[in-house]
């Protein structure tokens, strides 16, 4: 069994870039493994963000980045790849690429980027993940000649190319993560009880089998918004089965159990509410983020 992965989703408005950078601080030192943040690079509000992951990694020490999950179209594969084999270097291998198709297609074009159908945009995407993968860990010269990428005699970077998780939604995609990735953060907050998980898990497993890998070796980390009271709740779930959160204890339960009887490998945490966000990320990694641990260690 993978260890099981708790981190904490942290926002890139600039307005707030201080505070955000020092939350990244507080959830390194409170023992989190990693720390996550969107990419949309036509919003003029926001931080870049492989800008933010870069000076969040060099005022921590033990936990890692993730960009969830990248806008793939605006940031071309080999620059992308140089990008986070240099990140690995300098964080000494604090870091997950997070891969995604490109989803907003008309905030996407508006960065001069040109629009990709989405069986296109599939392609690229699975041609991206090919072009990263050769692109680091040393070796000889690649080159490489496909439908959207094409690279004569580019070195590859010594340091090996991350865990590459994606954000795949559509059957295609889906198929991509199962030949290809290492990990699957299923969108819209979807959790293990969720249609979403249940019809698209499968896609992954039979392509991962189809191209002789254990799809075990495929985590599954969840976004998971909610909110952490002082007291239970009545329901942890509203109308439509979402998950909305509840008391530390609650918590703990409803995780311990995704786990065991559904095999999620880890939990990115989104704060809703009006709890001040050190409280609740305080109560995230301090309290339920070990409590999950220890039950799963008695349990197995």
């Amino acid at each position: 069994m993978h260890r099981t992965l708790f981190g904490t989703g942290l926002s890139t408005a600039a307005r707030s870039a201080r505070e955000t950078l020092r939350l990244a601080v507080r959830a390194d030192r409170a023992g989190l493994d990693l720390f996550t943040v969107s990419d949309h690079p036509y919003q003029g509000a926001g931080l870049d963000a492989y800008s933010f992951v870069g000076v969040a990694l060099g005022r921590t020490e033990n936990i890692s980045g993730l960009v969830s999950v990248t806008n793939l179209p605006s940031r071309p594969a080999p620059m992308l790849a140089r990008a986070v084999t240099s990140l690995s270097t300098l964080s000494e291998g604090r870091i997950v690429l997070g891969l995604g198709a490109g989803g907003l297609w008309d905030e996407i074009v508006r960065l001069g980027v040109d629009r990709l159908g989405p069986g296109a945009a599939v392609r690229a995407f699975e041609e991206a993940i090919t072009l990263i993968r050769q692109l680091g860990g040393g070796g000889k010269p690649v080159s490489f000649e496909g439908e959207f990428y094409r690279v004569q005699g580019l070195e590859p970077a010594a340091a090996p190319v991350p865990p590459i998780w994606t954000g795949s939604v559509g059957p295609k995609s889906l198929a991509v993560t199962g030949r290809l990735a290492d990990g699957w953060i299923p969108g819209h907050a979807s959790d293990w009880l969720s249609p979403r998980y249940r019809e698209s898990r499968p896609l992954i497993d039979e392509a991962a089998a189809a191209a002789g890998r254990d799809p075990r070796e495929i985590v599954t980390v969840y976004n998971l918004p909610g909110v952490i009271t002082t007291s239970p709740l009545a329901a942890t779930r509203g109308p439509d089965g979402r998950w909305i959160g509840g008391s530390v204890a609650q918590w703990v339960e409803e995780l311990t159990g995704a786990v065991l009887e559904h095999g999620a490998s880890g939990f990115i945490h989104f704060a809703v509410g009006d709890t001040p966000a050190e409280t609740t990320l305080a109560r995230w990694s301090e309290e339920i983020a070990p409590a999950v641990r220890e039950a799963i260690a008695v349990r197995t």
